[in-house]
């Protein structure tokens, strides 16, 4: 037969003998003194019942607390997508009206590339020149 739970003096609460070490798995928790002596308690006096339907009652407050803990992180997320969502258009809108600066400043700029390009072959077609007359002064010094 299992030893009777300890009481306090007064009868009022369950004197429980407190190991130092902490139990580190489930089967060593569910037979650890403290858990036993729980056990043992509400056993003795008939206490199933009301002990599943506390155990059922905090269940279901935390299942709860946990939904709406996900809840709040979903809705943080969502508000997280359309913050991003709203600086995405900001910066489309900005390259947008940014473009037409560019095009023109482009346009301003296609002058001064076309003069560059008209005067490289100016410069092109003056270096020849320059090699060439010195070749026909060499050939006419060699026929002296």
């Amino acid at each position: 037969m299992a030893e009777k739970v300890k009481l306090s003096k007064d009868g009022s609460s369950i004197d429980f003998v407190q190991s130092d070490s902490l139990p580190t798995s489930m089967k060593k928790f569910r037979q650890s003194p403290e858990i036993e002596g729980f056990y043992r308690f509400i056993y003795e006096n008939d206490l199933q019942k009301e002990a599943y339907e506390i155990l059922d009652r905090i269940i279901i407050e935390r299942k709860a607390r946990k939904a709406s803990e996900k809840a709040a992180v979903r809705a943080k997320e969502k508000e997280a997508k359309m913050a991003a969502a709203a600086q995405l258009k900001q910066e489309v809108k900005a390259a947008a009206v940014a473009k037409p600066a560019k095009a023109k400043a482009a346009e301003k700029a296609k002058p001064a590339k076309a003069a560059k390009a008209a005067a490289k072959p100016a410069k092109a077609k003056a270096k020849p020149a320059k090699k060439a007359a010195p070749k026909a002064a060499a050939k006419k010094g060699k026929k002296k």
